[in-house]
């Protein structure tokens, strides 16, 4: 059967911005909770200054509390060289980086111009392939800039271009603040695959206007089998106003069985680790999906399936 590869970005994208500070145990529970359920790509923290995204401060410690986990291909987020010396220090295997496809964007988020931030991109992966450390590239804000509206789709192909020439893992088109629709995300997909493999792409998308299923659909259909994903549809950037929750990993799991794909996650097991979430934040979370697989579950176990 073919497969959906998902990246689970809870621990990182889903609990940076959150206004509860989470244990670094509760942390690793979390992680384990999301292997336990099928998950095997896991982005577990972000080495990002702790003064800048204090919930990130315990990166190491996650990390090298997580490296057990078997069969979980563990990443952390570093937006630059000192955030990569962190990384690389606790034995971070994956790291992952990301550029603005717009100045101003750049500007606002790490005071740097798109040229500069693209330059400490490229010796970061650069640093990181030398050292034998996987890396996902990130362009950001692809498709639409909280700053600056609509992007160019010609400079989000250059970005993804030079950093598939460095030769990282994966290059990941985000829609930051869900401002795509299945479309704007068919269009730059065409764009995108007249130069690149779709096993070389991944895409990152959050439900802020109740497209991040429709354009998962859209990326599946047009070749894509790499997606990130949040269990609960917890996240949203800190420094991109308007950002909502990511999409769904329950909501992309079942999207998933209905298209014929295979994920190797546990629906049971995963809503398990979205209420243990819940309970950390102090709400109930989930995606859309959520209601009707509640029902499923509880009719099932009534019927002592």
């Amino acid at each position: 059967m073919d497969q959906l590869l998902l990246t689970e970005v809870a621990p990182r994208d889903g609990l940076q911005n959150q206004p509860v500070r989470i244990a670094t145990a509760d942390k690793l529970d979390l992680l384990s909770r999301l292997a336990a359920a099928g998950l095997t790509r896991i982005e577990a923290a972000s080495f990002a200054s702790p003064r800048a995204v204090p919930q990130m401060a315990d990166a190491e410690e996650v990390v090298a509390g997580a490296r057990h986990l078997d069969g979980v291909a563990l990443s952390a987020l570093t937006m630059n060289l000192r955030g990569l010396e962190r990384a690389l220090a606790c034995g971070t295997p994956q790291v992952a980086t990301v550029v603005a496809a717009t100045g101003q964007m750049n500007l606002r988020n790490i005071n740097m111009t798109l040229d500069q931030a693209t330059a400490v991109a490229m010796d970061v992966i650069g640093r990181a392939m030398q050292a034998g450390c996987g890396v996902r590239a990130y362009v950001a804000v692809a498709f639409e800039c909280p700053f600056e509206g609509p992007v160019d789709p010609g400079i989000v192909v250059r970005l993804a271009e030079r950093f598939a020439a460095m030769g990282v893992d994966e290059v990941v088109i985000a829609d930051t603040i869900g401002a795509a629709g299945p479309a704007q995300v068919t269009g730059l997909l065409r764009a995108l695959l007249s130069s690149l493999p779709a096993e070389r792409i991944g895409m990152h998308f959050h439900d802020t206007r109740g497209f991040g299923v429709a354009n998962a659909h859209a990326a599946i259909e047009a070749g894509i089998r790499r997606l990130d994903a949040s269990a609960g549809g917890i996240g949203g950037c800190p420094f991109a106003p308007g950002a909502a929750g990511n999409v769904a990993t329950e909501d992309l799991v079942l999207l998933a069985e209905t298209s014929g794909l295979a994920t190797g996650v546990d629906l049971h097991a995963l809503v398990g680790a979205v209420d243990f979430a819940g309970g950390l934040l102090g709400r109930e979370l989930g995606g859309r999906a959520m209601p009707w697989l509640r029902r499923r579950f509880a009719s099932a176990a009534r019927d002592g399936r």
